[in-house]
Formats: C-alpha cells, structure tokens, sequence
C-alpha cells in the first residue's frame, strides 16, 4: 500500500509539471505573438512620451511618481523620471534609449555601461542623462534627468 501511495503522489507531481510546462510554453507563444503584432502596428505600441516630448519611454517601464519630480517655469522645464520593471534585460534598454534618443535629435555624448550604465545625451538648449541600473531583486531601474544645458541663457 506505501508503494501505491508513493506511485499515485509521483504521477500527481508529474502531471502538475506538465501542465506547468504546457502552460509556460503557452504564455510564452502569446507573448510573442504580442511582439509581433506591436512591431507590425507601429511605433504607437513602442513607448510613451512622459513628461518631455523627445524623450520616449519603453511601455514596459512603469512611472515611479514617488521617486520622481519636475520643475516646470515660463522657461523651461527639468526634472527626474524614474522608471522600473521587473526582469528586465538592462542592454536592451541601453539599445532602446540610444536609437530613439537619437531619432528624437539627441546627441550621444558618452556612454558608461557596467553594473550601472550611464547614458549622456545633449541638444542644444538642454541635457540628458539616463542611469540604467539592476537592483538586487532582479528589477531593472531607469533614471532620466532632464534639464537646461548649463551656460544657455533662457
């Protein structure tokens, strides 16, 4: 009788496994074909401009107000927007800002990429600077600070 018993629990588990899988490969399937279809429809799936309108933003990256602030006048606007996802592969974020940032007439100054990647851009009235960075929990943070390029009269 222990050994049918050990036998029935051993099929449960197994069974439990399979279903597991079959539905990991399902979600996975669905994901891609969201991809694909986000591809094909445009840049409009791509990203989200926030508070600056030639900075876009992965639609993956979720908004952290409480991290973040911007300081609008008359003359300008600057502030720091910081974003955050979960397992989220940090170099493809460095490839995103770095083609869209451009596409937006921004300049790539320098770059710094290690355990926190630095991204500098410039125009010619203002700055930015985008710190990319992976928390020991596994989420992925972005820091875009924007503001007036130092010197520039308003």
């Amino acid at each position: 009788m222990g050994k049918n018993l050990l036998g029935r629990k051993a099929m449960i588990a197994l069974g439990v496994a399979v279903l597991l899988g079959v539905m990991w490969m399902g979600c996975s399937s669905t994901l891609k074909q969201s991809r694909e279809e986000a591809a094909k429809s445009g840049e409009s799936g791509i990203g989200q401009y926030y508070y600056f309108d030639d900075v876009l933003v992965p639609k993956e990256l979720k908004f952290k107000p409480n991290k973040s602030f911007i300081y609008e006048t008359p003359r300008f606007k600057t502030g720091i927007m910081v974003f955050a996802k979960w397992r989220l592969d940090a170099g493809s974020l460095l490839d995103f800002f770095t083609y869209y940032m451009e596409r937006d007439n921004w300049k790539l100054v320098n770059s710094f990429r290690g355990k926190e990647s630095v991204l500098n851009f410039s125009k010619p009235d203002k700055t930015c600077t985008i710190k990319i960075s992976e928390k020991w929990n596994g989420t992925t943070e972005a820091e875009i600070r924007v503001g007036p390029l130092e010197g520039k009269k308003m």
